[in-house]
Order: C-alpha cells, then structure tokens, then sequence
C-alpha cells in the first residue's frame, strides 16, 4: 500500500499556537511514504515564518514535497515581489518550485501556480503542463499519478477567489496526460470528488485540504488528508481539528475506483 500525507496553507505566521507538535506527532504516527504541502506555507514571507516552515519540513518524516502558494511571495516590498518573489522559499524550502518526486508506486508531480503580478489569483502555465506530461510519460504501470498545485481547478463562485487562469485548458490537459489525483489547497476549504469538465471527459480525482495549522479558520476546522492507494483502490481519509483541541481526529473516509482509464475515478458507496 502507499501512503501519501497531504498538508496545506499551513501560513506560519498566524499558526494556531500549540497544533505544529501534534501535527508532527501525528505524521510520524502514520508513515506516509510521501509528505505533500500544497502552498501557503508563510503567511506574508516574512524570514521568521520561513525558518518555522523550515523547521517543521525538518521534523516531518520521510521525502516532503512542496509547491508554492501566493502567500509565499512578499506583499508589502514590491520590489521583491516582482524581482525575486521566491527568494525566501527557495532559501528556505528548495531551489525547485515544481519538483518531481517517485516513491514506490507513487509519482507526485508539483506545479507552481503562483502569480506574482497577481495577489491571490493563481495561474496555470502551459511550460508547468508540458513537464506535467513528460514526468507522467515515464510512469511505471500501476503506479499513482499526482499533480500537487496550490491554486484549485475548479473555484466555487461562494469562495469570493478569482478562479485560477488557465484552470479550463489546465484540466484537459492534465487528464490527458494521466494525472490520477490533484491535491490542492487555497480556498480553506475540504473537499474530495472526482472532477471532469463535461460530460465524457476524464474524471481526475481532486483533493483539497483546508488549512492544516492556520487560524484562519473561515467556521471550518483545520485539517489534512490521508491518501492510501492499494490494488487500484484510492482511500482519501480527512483528519481534522475538533473545536478547541490540539489535536487531529479522522473524520469522513471516501474510497474510488477506476475501472475504465478512458473514463477516470468512480466514488464508491
């Protein structure tokens, strides 16, 4: 079976004060093969919030893979902004903002969709789409196929987020390549669904985490996702925060299947 942990908006900064141990203890509990954060590991980049961030992936086990999020570019210098907005979370995180990472039958894929010249709306590039296909060209039969991007696919009109540029021909191209699963984040919301854009269509299997640590709540609860996969069977298990407690406790369990490739992922009852 692989495992994958997927973390997002953690946005150190404005972190509930006492949840970042609890997380840790909880990751290790669980042995993911893989450690997903799905953007907005800072909340305004500033160099302390990028050393917690880096503490934290310090602490976290196994390989963790990290994708930017529009909070990780800075807000109130806007010569770094536009010059070299990913300076502290290359600094902190890594040199590469779309890195690949292959862990058994796991083939996760980042995408940056962070926009500099925007503030909060994302953008889905066609040179991040073709490195897409490419990686996912060389996937080995059987394995997971993942694509981890900050900014959603899809962006409910209840949110009040401007949707994602490019997020239409995005979508047809990542189902194209194979992509199996989408992790995301952005909009504090969870979510799991199968996700095509019209009838016909590929189904991908999107995942979204709300915020994992933050206390920018919006009347939801923090959380993150447990993806397994196991002879062709996707579980998606979301933990979140009750109320006040320090602690995550698993909460809905949704399985998927995928029959037909043509097709994509199917929920199952």
């Amino acid at each position: 079976m692989a495992r994958l942990l997927h973390l997002s908006d953690l946005h150190f900064g404005t972190e509930r004060p006492g949840l970042v141990a609890p997380l840790i203890a909880l990751a290790h509990r669980l042995r993911p093969d893989v450690v997903v954060i799905s953007g907005d590991l800072t909340q305004r980049a500033r160099p302390e919030q990028w050393a917690a961030a880096a503490d934290l992936i310090a602490a976290l086990p196994g390989p963790v893979l990290c994708v930017p999020g529009n909070h990780d570019v800075p807000l109130h210098n806007p010569v770094a902004r536009l010059l070299w907005p990913w300076r502290g979370y290359r600094a902190a995180v890594g040199q590469n903002l779309e890195p690949v990472l292959e862990v058994g039958d796991l083939l996760v894929v980042g995408v940056n969709t962070t926009d500099p010249f925007a503030w909060q709306r994302g953008v889905l590039r066609t040179s991040s789409l073709a490195r897409v296909a490419e990686a996912f060209g060389r996937a080995r039969p059987g394995q997971l196929r993942v694509v981890a991007l900050h900014h959603p696919l899809t962006t409910p009109r209840a949110t009040g987020k401007t949707p994602m540029k490019g997020a239409e021909a995005g979508t047809e191209a990542l189902a194209r390549a194979g992509a199996d699963v989408v992790l995301s984040g952005h909009l504090h919301l969870w979510a799991a669904a199968p996700f095509a854009l019209h009838a016909g269509a590929r189904a991908m299997l999107c995942v979204q985490a709300g915020t994992t640590l933050s206390s920018r709540l919006r009347g939801e609860d923090n959380d993150l996702n447990v993806v397994e996969c196991e002879d062709g069977l996707v579980t998606v298990t979301r933990w979140r925060t009750q109320g006040d407690a320090l602690d995550y406790v698993p909460d809905s369990v949704t399985r998927y299947q995928q029959d037909n490739a043509e097709a994509g992922w199917l929920g199952l009852s």
